[in-house]
């Protein structure tokens, strides 16, 4: 499976570096896709306000791979649910690949949404009658694709075939497991070409094989030059990223990079040979 992932992972991303004279490596490491200055989130209530995300500052470049680590209440979710265009902070700025969010309106936040942002859940959030194939082509119909339906069968097609999953193409959810679901919803992250690829508690339905099986796909697609920030409240899925930041409080209390990362490949010829049905 990995080979085939690199040839196509690399295809649509280091190709348009290469028109443009620009080294992959360089490209990777060029602007930032996000920019934070002193971000907050405040919920008034009728007695005090409850700060969720205090005074955050933080810079995301383009090609990296980050999770952000806290425990329950310390703001993760929430700062999660801003870089998502799922909500707006009440103070500070926001820049998503250049473009101010703070100030958009509820029309503009969804097409941003959908044009520069691929989401993946813990629970999926597939739909359950429609086939994977289908899944995986609904962003573009949101986004009203210009091109034809053919194109957008084909191009969900290699999304599918990217993750691994191309011969279960018309299945529908409840025909597949977890970690065939959650590649599905890979493929479907990314089939609008995002800027950034968010990943909430991806790993946390899945045993540990499948997990690391979906964190070597986040390696992958990352090795490629897609930016990857994935919410976990697990350190060992943390250590596959190359940037970690742990956030309480509201605040950011530590950003460190990964000095011992795990190698999602490395990582499954160690785990015990699964016995034959």
């Amino acid at each position: 499976m990995w080979p085939q992932i690199n040839r196509v992972a690399s295809i649509f991303f280091i190709h348009s570096l290469a028109r443009a004279g620009i080294p992959p490596y360089l490209g990777a490491l060029m602007s930032s896709i996000i920019h934070l200055d002193q971000l907050e989130k405040v919920y008034r209530s009728a007695e005090e306000p409850v700060y969720a995300v205090r005074s955050v500052t933080l810079d995301i470049q383009q090609g990296e791979f980050v999770a952000i680590m806290g425990t329950s209440g310390s703001g993760k979710s929430t700062l999660m649910n801003i870089l998502g265009c799922l909500d707006r902070p009440t103070g500070g700025s926001y820049q998503l690949d250049g473009v101010e969010v703070s100030s958009l309106s509820r029309n503009q936040l969804s097409d941003l949404r959908n044009r520069k942002i691929g989401f993946i859940f813990q629970n999926f959030n597939l739909l359950s009658r429609t086939t994977a194939l289908e899944n995986v082509e609904l962003p573009m119909l949101y986004r009203r694709s210009a091109m034809s339906r053919r194109e957008q069968r084909d191009k969900a097609m290699k999304m599918l075939d990217l993750v691994g999953i191309g011969k279960r193409a018309y299945h529908t959810p409840n025909q597949l497991s977890g970690g065939q679901q959650q590649r599905v919803a890979i493929a479907r992250a990314l089939i609008n070409d995002p800027v950034l690829l968010l990943a909430d508690e991806s790993t946390g339905n899945l045993d540990t094989r499948t997990s690391i099986e979906i964190l070597g796909i986040f390696q992958r697609l990352n090795d490629a030059g897609i930016t990857i920030v994935m919410v976990t409240h697990e350190n060992d899925v943390a250590q596959y990223a190359r940037r970690i930041i742990v956030m309480r409080d509201g605040r950011i209390r530590s950003d460190t990079p990964v000095t011992q990362r795990l190698n999602a490949e490395e990582e499954l010829k160690n785990l015990p040979a699964v016995d034959a049905a």
